[in-house]
């Protein structure tokens, strides 16, 4: 999530190598050993990729043409210098037949470039970078691209929705950001459509500790610089990827079979950001009893000061929070908000940025729940509250089209939330709670669409919910109170 309502705005897999293609044989005299009738080969046409998905608001995010399966990702950073240098390989699948693809690639600059192994043509448009490979790549063929780059990484200016990406820092960096970061410090496939796994090695000066994604694979030292290992192997989408280098109080465990890994920044007091985060794991157990099992393979949270980030984001296993969530207190719904987006925003990730409010709609009922299930207050107060007070804007803004400028509005997290809670209302709890766990299990690791979470909640409920939907996400007026069906 951009920001939630407490905000001040919120080993390498195996290798499958295709072959390259070869021209189409244009004659039509017949191969030997075959009748003169035989049918010639077809001859192929090779396109070049889009260069963008083709999302509603963000046509030029993410690329076409390909699908990629994992990213390894070798980074060496420097912060006296602010010097990147890197080396990412990408194993994809070609969808289509293919003369060149692009990947997103934000200011590096880029020095070498083979596709299956053979070197490759690359040019640079914007932040896009185009590479021709050697022979064209034939649909449904896998391949690997390599990518040697360095440069001083910069962050992306969004003007709808603010900067986001590789920041500089006083003690090394953080890469983070929505609708889009990665970009700023490796090449890839930039739009959550194609989620891929992920493995990272980052290289910094001994004394700093560098944290991504996933489960830890340990540290090596020598000549002064210590590479961290991180893998991640639930597929993941580009702008849930996250680097954080810095000095941080550490702490690790393990938690039902799997690795527990909390950083909290030390130039914040040890304190409320500790024990908050520390609570990850006790709410990640409660939403299992009401989203059905925790779907990705670490726990962890990461605690940053710094004045351009004033929001929490659900970085895929380890989600990045501002400290200022953690000023006055400690603040567990924070927690439960991005620990909720395990299941919805990451394992069940937006096939377009249009329905943002299944990942934060779902995410803010979460804390409801979580303040429920710790007697604070009830999901059903939580409506009351926001239905008697929600600014006349929320309103006219529809969650379920909420436009680019409104991805991260108050209608998107608290309208999202209601509706929520009024499909339970409409359908009662033993239904409801059927319907997040079945959308939850049946969309892992998968994406979806609005469409498609309607359809799953008329099958499990056997009722029409059109109305229900339509008066929730799109109208741009108050909705009347939900009721029973």
């Amino acid at each position: 999530m951009r920001g939630t309502r407490h905000s001040v705005r919120t080993g390498v897999g195996l290798l499958v190598t295709g072959a390259l293609a070869l021209s189409g044989c244009d004659s039509t005299a017949p191969e030997v050993g075959l009748s003169p009738s035989a049918s010639p080969t077809p001859t192929r046409t090779f396109t070049a990729g889009a260069d963008g998905v083709g999302d509603p608001y963000f046509p030029t995010y993410g690329n076409g043409g390909y699908d990629v399966s994992r990213y390894t990702v070798k980074v060496r950073y420097d912060p006296a210098k602010d010097q990147l240098t890197g080396t990412t390989t990408v194993q994809a699948t070609a969808t289509s037949d293919l003369s060149s693809f692009n990947l997103d690639l934000a200011g590096l600059n880029v020095s070498a470039v083979t596709v299956d192994g053979a070197a490759a043509t690359h040019t640079r448009k914007r932040n896009e970078l185009v590479i021709k490979p050697a022979s064209g790549l034939i649909n449904g063929n896998g391949f690997v691209a390599e990518i040697t780059y360095a440069g001083v990484p910069k962050p992306l200016e969004n003007e709808a929705l603010g900067d986001g990406g590789f920041l500089h820092t006083t003690d090394g960096a953080i890469a983070l950001g929505q609708p889009e970061s990665a970009s700023t410090w490796f090449p890839v496939n930039d739009h959550p459509s194609d989620k891929a796994a992920y493995d990272f090695e980052i290289t910094v000066p001994d004394g700093l500790t560098a944290i991504s994604n996933g489960v830890p694979g340990g540290k090596t030292s020598t000549g002064g610089w210590t590479t961290w290992k991180w893998s991640e192997n639930s597929p993941m989408a580009s702008y849930l990827s996250t680097l954080v280098i810095g000095k941080f109080r550490i702490t690790t465990g393990e938690h039902k079979g799997r690795p527990v890994y909390n950083a909290v920044t030390t130039t914040v007091a040890k304190g409320a950001a500790d024990t908050s985060i520390a609570k990850t794991v006790e709410v990640a157990d409660y939403l299992e009893t009401v989203f059905g099992p925790y779907p990705v393979d670490a726990y962890g949270g990461v605690v940053v000061s710094d004045s351009r980030i004033s929001y929490a984001l659900e970085t895929q296993s380890r989600p990045v929070y501002a400290a200022s969530f953690f000023r006055q207190r400690g603040n567990t719904a924070v927690v439960a908000h991005e620990m909720a987006h395990q299941w919805f925003g990451n394992s069940v990730a937006l096939a377009r940025w249009e329905d943002i409010w299944l990942n934060e709609g779902f995410a803010t009922y979460a804390e409801w729940l979580w303040a429920e299930h710790t007697n604070e207050y009830t999901a059903a107060q939580a409506f009351d509250n926001r239905y008697a007070r929600m600014s006349a804007q929320a309103w006219r803004t529809p969650p379920g089209k909420p436009g680019a400028a409104g991805l991260f509005s108050e209608s998107v997290y608290q309208r999202g939330g209601m509706t929520v809670h009024a499909l339970r209302v409409a359908v009662g709890d033993e239904t409801f709670f059927e319907i997040i766990k079945t959308w939850a299990a049946e969309k892992r690791n998968g994406t979806a669409t609005t469409a498609d979470f309607v359809a799953l909640a008329e099958r499990v409920s056997g009722k029409q919910l059109d109305d229900l939907f339509d008066a929730w996400l799109y109208d741009t007026k108050r909705p009347t109170r939900p009721k029973p069906l």
